[in-house]
């Protein structure tokens, strides 16, 4: 791969985190076209649900500027699909265009494509080419759900937490508005905006009577909001059931509010007699949810840790000290001084006055990844 090809991918890179809020289900996917002495002809990025991927639009936004793209390179962040889902497949475009190359950041883990988008071109006569182990983890991280969806049969799930320094997000009495700043809730509805799905319990709902959508920063849909409510607890006038968007309630009973529009009730499996949570990660990914944001209590955030179903936390530090309150997880203690009980961090910064921490468990992706695609 040459340094022409690393720079478009990273313009490609780019391209697909204008996906981000827009693409969901599908993957966020770049594609810049491009002449072998480096002119770019074209770009795109995928747009909403059942509209044009990202190669079509870079090969529409090549004709509308005049440009043919016969013997054209196409940078693309993700293999390009081969089967007919709601648009036909972006290879066949590739190769009804005429291109003579396509660069590929990284393989489509679905199973209608994995392999079988790059064969085709292949057969079709253009040269196929993959990028370094290092782009290659840059694309999966933009598509760090849609990976998680196809390989684990579970979404990519992140816990948003707000502290103060000593560690509490909540007085004693439960009072937690506001810990951090302005500017970290603004930063929070843009991880909003990223999911695909925010996920709460009964508790919140009813301690908080939050909204759960994305409203401080510009976005095109509204992720599914979900909530865990095991008995149904949830009043028909709670915020979180209302417009825009639609709501999701788990429970363990036969539901026993009145059907309200946008509001869909699930009588899940319980356990310990409360809805089982590997079935409703298994439940998300089946509705196409790739990326799912938990914002709640210290109940549900710690049964999440416990189950091991956490893949990220998403942490503000208010520059305050509290003195007493409620930490956000309830968890077994003592908890064991080992690197398997260790948090790595991949990302902080300074967001107005607060620090924002991103940390994995075991994280998949190189430690010096920041915020691929996170605008």
């Amino acid at each position: 791969m040459t340094p022409l090809d690393r720079e478009r991918l990273q313009e490609a890179l780019a391209e697909a985190g204008l996906s981000i809020g827009l693409s969901e289900p599908n993957p966020r996917v770049g594609c810049v076209l491009g002449r072998p002495d480096g002119t770019v002809i074209g770009r795109g990025h995928t747009q909403r649900d059942g509209g044009p991927h990202a190669e079509v639009m870079a090969l529409q936004d090549a004709q509308s500027a005049g440009q043919d793209p016969q013997g054209a390179t196409a940078w693309v962040t993700l293999e390009p699909c081969s089967h007919h889902g709601r648009t036909p497949p972006c290879s066949d475009a590739l190769i009804a265009a005429g291109l003579a190359r396509v660069v590929v950041a990284v393989g489509d883990p679905h199973h209608q494509v994995n392999g079988a988008g790059l064969e085709r071109l292949r057969a079709a006569g253009i040269q196929v080419d993959m990028a370094d182990a290092d782009l290659a983890l840059l694309a999966r991280e933009i598509n760090i759900g849609f990976f998680s969806r196809m390989e684990r049969g579970r979404p990519w799930t992140r816990l948003k937490i707000a502290s103060s320094l000593d560690g509490f997000t909540a007085l004693l009495d439960g009072s937690s508005k506001w810990i951090t700043s302005d500017h970290a809730r603004r930063d929070g509805h843009m991880w909003r905006r990223r999911a695909g799905a925010v996920l709460t319990g009964a508790g919140t709902v009813l301690a908080d009577d939050p909204r759960l959508d994305v409203r401080d920063v510009p976005g095109f849909t509204q992720p599914l909001r979900v909530v865990l409510d095991s008995r149904y607890r949830t009043p028909a006038s709670a915020r979180v059931l209302q417009p825009p968007g639609q709501c999701l309630v788990y429970g363990v009973s036969r539901p026993n509010f009145a059907a309200l529009a946008g509001v869909e009730q699930v009588e899940a499996p319980a356990q310990d007699g409360r809805v089982d949570l590997p079935f409703v990660l298994q439940d998300l990914a089946h509705r196409r949810i790739n990326e799912l944001h938990v914002e709640a209590g210290a109940t549900l955030s710690g049964s999440l840790l416990r189950h091991g179903l956490i893949d990220e936390l998403l942490v503000y530090i208010a520059p305050r000290l509290l003195g007493k309150g409620r930490r956000f997880a309830d968890l077994p203690a003592p908890l064991r001084l080992s690197a398997e009980a260790e948090w790595t961090c991949i990302d902080q910064a300074l967001i107005g006055p607060d620090l924002r921490l991103r940390l994995r468990l075991r994280p998949k992706v190189s430690e010096n990844l920041t915020n691929v695609g996170h605008t």
